[in-house]
């Protein structure tokens, strides 16, 4: 009789398992720029491997996909191929039997549609209409285009201050992104491709902390133009714009409907996450230019408000940065109860330091963003007892960043995933008490990669509550700037891709009120472009320059190294106050952290290749 054996994985399957690791840190890491065609290739061909081959469409439409694309890629393609590959696409997708193909073909066909010129390109020209000038991957993901790879390499050098000159030169809130940024810059980092991104915000966090922002000197205005800008708006858009615009040359005067300066980094920033003071480095930074302000002052049509054209008539240029401070409704029975707050609502007392007081309540808050995030942990500070997140999808499909759901977490905060809110119970007080949710259970991936979310065969939950947090988005209020002449679409102000506004010469507009909110960079990075087109549309070409000289990169032996991370204090001493939460990393860390830094730069991307960025 023959004895059975454990089945244990050899070192060959043990290696293509290495080997699969590697392969997702390069797509992870796959920086923007590359031909989209030859990564289509690239990816049916992985796809085509991945079937079983036991159907026709598989086996062989797939490959004849391969042939196709690749007649595309060495030019001996005609405009008919594409036709050809469409088609076949679609009937591999209609005869498939299983997903694998079916999912194979329709990334096909969603390819030729979103970059059908890039196919063109190749059959016309017979060649790809990327080039090698495509910028670094991190510096391409920054709104606001910083040099990114410079800065690191000289807060290696421990050189702070000439770190946040660098920044400032293309971003004048490098306090503010130091602690609040959603980093984008770090999700194609290259560095993906050996161990993990560099800890870019980590490192501006170094920077700010050892050269306060509010003590590196700004440059040296450019001459004066004699030419006036008003810029509605005080927020990090508003105030990025007017920034550079003073610089430049012009003089700028901005008009903020509030009592202090700094928008929703001030109104919609916990303090844990983003001191005050530390805002105030920045701001003081950008006002040290000579920029006027003028505080409690509304742009409108009511008595005692700025009407918009008397701004147009008294300005060469007006820029609208109103950002997005209006509340959202959810559009379920109850929402105006008492008891009942909107996020707007509850974090701009909190940034006015009119603390609500929610000792002992059990406070619910429906949303999944960042807001939220922030809602739920301010209530745990406020003394709530109990604080909970309703929320409809999966926590994995939730739009807050990792680390802040973690953080909630850690602070006691419970989440009902799978809930949809449908309507808030009121009592005979006109009180909420609790909200009524209806289970859900998950349904297809849309278009997005999301899943959807479908009603469950179960009956509808109860959670109560003494207090109920709607934070799922924020509104712009467009009245008055609609009663001007300016154009409304989906409940924001309509401006094109250079910022100005169709049919109104002179006026611009961008950030929050223009995309819908989004996050600080895309607003700072929205006002510098402002600033670049409203220098243009005043007759100059006005260049923001940088003194500083990059270190050249170290050269050393690049072994996989761990991600430094940044600490926190502990959970349960962190939630009983707004003090900060997050602490900086030590010199040793840091010198190692930017060390990981691949240098991009210099090596192997295009236009920063022997030279710095100049994003003007």
């Amino acid at each position: 009789m023959s004895r059975l054996k454990i089945e244990m994985p050899d070192q060959a399957q043990l290696t293509v398992e290495r080997l699969y690791k590697d392969l997702e840190r390069h797509i992870v890491a796959s920086p923007p720029g590359l031909c989209p065609v030859d990564l289509q290739l690239s990816f049916l061909k992985l796809c085509h491997s991945q079937t079983c081959g036991k159907c026709t469409p598989c086996r062989v439409g797939l490959q004849q996909l391969q042939y196709m694309i690749e007649d595309v890629l060495e030019g001996r393609a005609e405009e008919e191929t594409l036709d050809l590959i469409q088609n076949t696409a679609e009937s591999i997708m209609i005869s498939a039997d299983c997903a694998i193909g079916y999912e194979a073909a329709h990334m096909v066909c969603v390819g030729l549609r979103g970059y059908r010129e890039d196919y063109l390109h190749h059959i016309k020209q017979g060649k790809c209409s990327c080039h090698i000038t495509q910028p670094v991957p991190c510096v391409a993901l920054c709104p606001a285009g910083v040099d990114i790879p410079g800065y690191i390499a000289l807060v290696r050098e421990k050189r702070y201050a000439d770190a946040v000159k660098l920044i400032r030169q293309n971003n004048p809130f490098p306090t503010a992104c130091a602690f609040i940024c959603e980093h984008p810059c770090e999700a194609r980092c290259r560095r993906n491709m050996l161990d993990n991104s560099v800890n870019i915000k980590g490192l501006k966090r170094m920077a700010v902390d050892h050269a306060r922002a509010n003590h590196v000197p700004v440059p040296a205005k450019a001459q004066s133009t004699g030419k006036r800008i008003a810029v509605i708006g005080g927020g990090p858009g508003g105030l990025s714009a007017a920034y550079y615009l003073e610089l430049m040359g012009h003089h700028v005067v901005v008009y903020e409907e509030k009592e202090k300066l700094g928008g929703m980094l001030r109104y919609g920033i916990p303090s844990y996450r983003f001191p005050r003071e530390r805002l105030e480095e920045d701001i003081e930074a950008v006002l040290s230019t000579g920029i006027e302000v003028y505080t409690n002052h509304k742009i409108g049509n009511q008595e005692g408000e700025i009407p918009f054209h008397q701004l147009r008539t008294d300005y060469d240029a007006v820029y609208i940065a109103i950002g997005a401070h209006t509340d959202k409704k959810i559009g379920i029975p109850g929402e105006d109860a008492k008891g009942v707050l909107s996020a707007v609502e509850m974090l701009k007392s909190i940034g006015e330091e009119k603390v609500m007081d929610f000792t002992g309540k059990t406070v619910v808050v429906i949303g999944g963003g960042n807001v939220a995030m922030d809602c739920a942990r301010s209530a745990v500070r406020l003394g709530a007892g109990k604080v909970g997140i309703a929320y409809r999808r999966r926590e994995e499909d939730m739009t807050a960043l990792p680390e802040e759901i973690k953080g909630a977490a850690a602070e006691g905060v419970e989440l009902y995933e799978l809930r949809k809110p449908v309507s808030i119970e009121v009592n005979e007080e006109g009180k909420a008490t609790a909200i009524m949710t209806e289970p859900q259970m998950i349904g297809p991936i849309d278009a997005w990669g999301r899943a959807r979310t479908v009603i469950a065969a179960v009956p509808q939950t109860r959670i109560a509550c003494d207090i109920v947090i709607v934070a799922i988005g924020q509104g712009i209020e467009t009245g008055h700037f609609k009663d001007a002449g300016i154009s409304v679409q989906r409940g924001t102000l309509a401006a094109m891709n250079d910022s100005e506004v169709a049919d109104i010469p002179g006026v611009f507009a961008g950030g929050d009120c223009v995309t819908g909110p989004a996050t600080v960079i895309r607003a700072i990075g929205a006002g510098k472009v402002a600033a670049a087109n409203i220098d243009e549309y005043l007759g100059y070409h006005h260049v923001i320059a940088c003194d500083v000289a990059i270190p050249q990169p170290q050269y050393s032996d690049q072994h996989p190294y761990g991600r430094v991370q940044l600490h926190e204090r502990e959970a349960s001493v962190r939630k009983e106050n707004f003090d900060l939460i997050e602490t900086c990393m030590t010199e040793e860390e840091a010198c190692q952290e930017a060390g990981r830094c691949l240098r991009c730069d210099r090596y192997g991307y295009g236009s920063l290749k022997g030279g710095r960025v100049t994003a003007w």
